[in-house]
């Protein structure tokens, strides 16, 4: 299981395999559009040199545990002492260019690749994350309300942009071994009378 950089190492992943596939077709004629993992911050262009148009950036908004396979993971925890939480990543990807057609197609290139590589595994993982050789994580297109996503960039120092979100789902975030257990010392008092 991935240690706590997993975490890190996932955004990581993500990024890579965009700039990957922009570097070998590119949404923008002409133009060198790349991935860019982001902070909240780096979203307005007037306050941050992180985003070069045409971009796409790469902001984790949320995390949270994979309800569905915590259970399970808790049970592995009980037998090897290993503690293991499965969480889900919640990623904005959004497209940052001079004019709509250009956002478009970055919007467009980005669905295209990450239909084709649904699954991050092996080779496309960070190392940083400490995998293990079976790890994957999927990336699926997230269903997150129209009302939700304008809510989103209320909370942000930007206005709205043309935007997709992602789910990277399960990072098992893992000790890399079990934790020692803790000497217990009892103390007695008042019992010699």
């Amino acid at each position: 299981m991935a240690g706590f950089g997993g975490v890190s190492a996932t955004g990581r992943s993500l990024e890579r395999l965009l700039n990957l596939a922009f570097a070998s077709g590119q949404p923008v004629a002409e133009a060198q559009t790349k991935a860019v993992l982001v902070r909240t911050d780096d979203l307005d262009p007037a306050q941050s040199s992180a985003l070069q148009f045409p971009a796409l950036s790469l902001l984790l908004y949320r995390v949270d545990f994979d309800k569905s396979t915590r259970a399970s993971w808790s049970a592995r925890a009980a037998e090897d002492g290993r503690s293991y939480l499965p969480l889900n990543l919640h990623y904005l990807l959004t497209a940052w260019a001079d004019n709509a057609e250009h956002e478009h197609r970055i919007v467009g290139r980005t669905v295209q690749v990450l239909e084709n590589v649904p699954v991050l595994s092996g080779p496309l993982l960070d190392p940083s994350g400490e995998w293990e050789a079976d790890e994957g994580v999927q990336l699926v297109q997230e269903d997150l309300p129209t009302d939700d996503l304008m809510r989103m960039f209320e909370a942000l120092s930007t206005g709205f942009r043309l935007s997709v979100p992602y789910l990277a789902r399960v990072v098992v975030v893992a000790e890399p071994e079990p934790l020692p257990s803790a000497d217990v010392l009892t103390v007695m008092t008042g019992a010699g009378r």
